[in-house]
């Protein structure tokens, strides 16, 4: 939940205001003076945005700005003042300020100004870190994580960043391995020198030696001139060797060398070149277990895991996929020229009950896959079906509804959908997945029994139910259609 930071010195807007944020889904801090607002934005970088009011004693909201530009704080702020001038304005746009209102500001009006801000935001944050990955000089401010698993992980990051002893990075395939490596790079003294990326697995077994080290001149057939390898490219800079577990016998001994002596020796060549590169490797595998099978050399395992970093899964650290999903929407929409801007709460549960076996790579994937083909301006739930799908479709949905405390209300359906909720009730889990010749049921079969039990369990009001299904009205009542549920609905139902 994005936290937004509302500030005014009037008791009554601060209040107001901080309640638009609340029911809009925000979670809203409050601060009565500038003082006040510059020490909670020093304390708490995750706060998505500002709502400021310009006038106020002391520390008004200009010199707010202006302290958090001397801060270097990069958050997008919103004026709101009783009176303005056009001068006024001006100065404050000139300032930095995303947007600018004069009270009474309708609520709507803020929270489509807030959302606006907050996109804009997360595009500027990723051409940010793509322009310092570019460089060589990303940092942990880069980073999208707020998972308290992830704080091991940056405070060894910049331990390591202070020498250029060897680092082993050991996490599963796409949590992030790589980005640790830039942000070791990005912090220390080699900041904007060369990061090579190596992917040891990928390389041709007759090309390794010569993709690494280079070659010279007349050194194997088609070598017709010199070719500097990657360790080269790296001179001055550092060299990722990602999965450096799928390394050759022979190569192994090369790159040992390397770490021993400094030096590398062109296929080809008469004498070794020397180098300064700091090396850094990954893997996806236990080298330690590969080491004892005897399939990697001792000695130099020994000489890469001198400062060893474990990333954790992103099922271990489910408090970043919020973050992650709304940097790759924006991302995604920007490119695909879709205006999508955001997703449904239920949706966003359904991505944090998942366990992500691919890591932050598969969620980035299916996300973009869902911006695709969405028709919406908001991802819902039925834009994951896959995710649906591998957590068990319906009793996915299920637990959800289960979650959902359900007060008395007028029924607006038939007694049918709770005959067959209290049957559904009775009848063993894995038969309500069977069809009437015992095989697997259709997904479109599932899903219209799992849209008649939340019909029948909440009595009707097709707005809850559209919500605990994470889909919108809209999206309802066309599947109603679809699956001939409409019979005893009444679509003014709330």
């Amino acid at each position: 939940m994005t936290r937004i930071l509302v500030v005014d010195d009037d008791p009554v807007q601060l209040r107001l205001t901080a309640e638009v944020a609340d029911r809009a889904g925000f979670r809203a801090l409050t601060a009565t003076g500038g003082a006040e607002a510059l020490r909670i934005l020093k304390s708490d970088p995750a706060i998505g945005a500002v709502i400021l009011d310009l006038v106020m004693p002391e520390l008004d909201g200009m010199a707010v700005m202006e302290a958090m530009a001397r801060e270097g704080i990069s958050v997008p702020v919103i004026i709101q003042t009783a009176s303005a001038s056009l001068e006024t304005v001006v100065t404050a746009m000139r300032q930095g300020a995303a947007d600018y209102f004069v009270k009474p500001v309708p609520p709507e009006r803020l929270i489509m100004s807030l959302r606006n801000a907050l996109r804009l935001e997360t595009l500027e944050a990723a051409v940010r870190a793509e322009q310092a990955r570019r460089s060589g000089t990303f940092s942990l401010a880069h980073m999208i994580t707020e998972a308290p698993a992830m704080a091991r992980v940056a405070t060894l990051s910049q331990k390591a960043a202070k020498s250029n002893i060897p680092v082993l990075i050991e996490g599963e395939t796409g949590v992030g391995k790589e980005l640790v490596a830039r942000v070791i790079q990005g912090a220390g003294e080699r900041s904007g020198k060369p990061f090579v990326i190596v992917n040891c697995g990928a390389l041709p077994a007759n090309l390794v030696d010569s993709t690494l080290f280079g070659h010279k001149k007349g050194a194997f057939t088609g070598a017709v001139c010199d070719q500097p390898g990657k360790f080269a490219e790296a001179n001055g800079g550092t060299i990722f060797l990602d999965e450096v577990g799928d390394l050759p016998p022979e190569t192994q001994v090369k790159l040992l060398r390397v770490l021993q002596e400094g030096e590398i020796e062109p296929v080809g060549a008469s004498r070794p070149e020397r180098v300064n590169v700091r090396i850094i490797s990954a893997t996806n595998r236990r080298l330690l277990n590969l080491t004892k099978a005897g399939e990697f050399r001792e000695d130099l395992y020994y000489r890469l895991n001198v400062f060893p970093i474990y990333v954790p899964p992103l099922r271990e650290r489910r408090e970043d996929i919020a973050a992650l999903v709304d940097h790759f929407i924006a991302r995604f929409a920007a490119e695909t020229g879709k205006r999508v801007t955001g997703i449904e709460e239920g949706a966003l549960d359904l991505l944090r009950r998942y366990d992500w076996p691919g890591n932050i790579r598969q969620l980035e994937n299916t996300v973009y896959r869902a911006v695709v083909l969405t028709e919406g301006a908001h991802l819902e739930t039925a834009d994951f079906p896959q995710v649906v799908a591998q957590l068990g479709g319906r009793e996915a949905a299920l637990m959800s509804l289960d979650a959902v405390p359900v007060p008395a209300a007028p029924v607006h359906v038939d007694h049918a959908p709770a005959r067959r909720r209290q049957a559904e009730e009775t009848a063993p889990a894995q038969d309500r997945f069977l069809d009437e010749n015992g095989e697997v049921a259709t997904l479109a079969a599932i899903e219209r029994e799992l849209i008649a039990f939340a019909i029948a369990h909440h009595d009707g009001r097709m707005a809850r139910v559209a919500r605990v299904l994470g889909i919108g009205r809209s999206t309802l009542y066309r599947k109603l259609h679809e699956y001939g549920l409409t019979d005893g609905i009444d679509s003014d139902a709330a």
